[in-house]
């Protein structure tokens, strides 16, 4: 997750990287889609709000983190939840801010606002207790906290790298900011840890300063924030390499600054000529790359919510190709169009999963006809 990452701030460091010579490595996905990001009252969505959307598949009102807010009130769970629950370990890990912020707290914890950040914290140790928790620690007392919820607490690099990552099942990286390693380096030690799980994991992973600097309007810190969780994705691409049972999404909560790239002529290592038009977020799309098992679900312009149903393996609606809702006749005639290819996504026809658009397709395509999809 790069919180606050658009389209236009992926091209600048694309530019920046090489003069436009090559993709980034997330860039390279076979599988994109462009994501509408609005809170529940169809405005301009806070990180609480738009990570609960993708953490749940329910909108929210900005500020709340995973309760039905409007609504009853009552926890709505989350995919870590879920996959925990299948067995699976779990992991949040962020940097360039505290691990109870708005984005990492929405996939574990449950609280009406995001500024309860004790509660948040409380919520990962004694209620969703994902297996590694690693960021900025914020208050002090997340210290006491994490100890008392019996996880290893670590808060330097080198305790990091220290940790016996083979034996280890809880740990926690509480770091001041000045002591916060590198984004690669917290994520190999967590890889470490989670992939003694024979049942699998789930792992969250944001970079918080491609919105910091976008709110700040400073795209030099926009690019090395997006660069640096590039070296992260190089790192969870390297421990997948020759796997067919991994699923990487990358992706954002919304776009931060309205950024504009006017460069028609990047040069590497240059920051490429550029306007803001805000300095908060926007309702543009944001785009969400997928590489692996399930990948094929991500396709042309989703919502937010309907990145919980790919992350979990829930369809949304069998046959609802184009993610409009409704299984109709645009359905119908897409899934025509690319009868007998192989390789489709769900926009193509592959209501099934395997790749393949042909009977088993169409099957489903017309057994849903006609359907809304709540």
């Amino acid at each position: 997750m790069g919180d606050g990452m658009g389209f236009e701030a992926v091209r600048a460091a694309r530019m920046f990287d090489n003069g436009d010579t090559a993709p980034l490595n997330f860039e390279t996905f076979p599988y994109l889609a462009e994501v509408t990001t609005a809170n529940y009252q169809g405005g301009v969505t806070d990180s609480a709000a738009a990570g609960t959307a993708i953490a749940t598949g329910h909108k929210v009102s900005n500020g709340v983190i995973s309760m039905a807010i409007p609504g009853d009130g009552r926890e709505l769970t989350t995919s870590l939840e879920i996959l925990r629950d299948l067995g699976k370990r779990t992991g949040l890990v962020t940097t360039f801010t505290p691990i109870a912020d708005a984005t990492p707290a929405s996939f574990g914890a449950h609280e009406p606002s995001r500024n309860n950040t004790a509660a948040i914290f409380n919520d990962y140790v004694t209620q969703t207790r994902p297996n590694v928790l690693m960021g900025r620690r914020g208050s002090p007392d997340n210290v006491d906290r994490a100890l008392n919820g019996g996880y290893t607490l670590v808060t330097t690099a080198d305790e990091m790298h220290a940790l016996d990552t083979q034996t280890e099942t809880h740990v926690a990286g509480l770091f001041t900011a000045a002591q916060t390693p590198p984004l690669p380096d917290m994520v190999t030690t967590t890889l470490a840890i989670l992939d003694n799980d024979a049942d699998g994991f789930f792992l969250m992973i944001e970079h918080e300063g491609t919105d910091t600097f976008g709110h700040a309007n400073d795209l030099a810190g926009v690019i090395d924030s997006l660069l640096e969780l590039r070296d992260a994705v190089d790192v969870v691409l390297a421990w997948a390499a020759g796997r067919d049972d991994t699923l990487i999404l990358v992706t954002a909560d919304h776009e931060t600054g309205g950024l504009n790239v006017t460069e028609t002529n990047p040069q590497p290592g240059v920051v490429p000529s550029h306007t803001w038009s805000t300095t908060g977020h926007t309702l543009r799309n944001v785009p969400l790359y997928a590489l692996g098992q399930g990948a094929g679900r991500v396709c042309g312009v989703m919502d937010n919510t309907d990145t919980f149903g790919v992350t979990v393996a829930i369809p949304a609606c069998m046959g609802d190709l184009n993610y409009d809702r409704t299984v109709d006749t645009l359905d119908l005639e897409a899934l025509l169009e690319h009868f007998g290819s192989r390789g489709a996504s769900l926009c193509e026809g592959d209501t099934d999963g395997d790749t393949d658009v042909d009977l088993s397709d169409l099957a489903i395509e017309l057994s849903a006809f006609g359907s809304l999809c709540e």
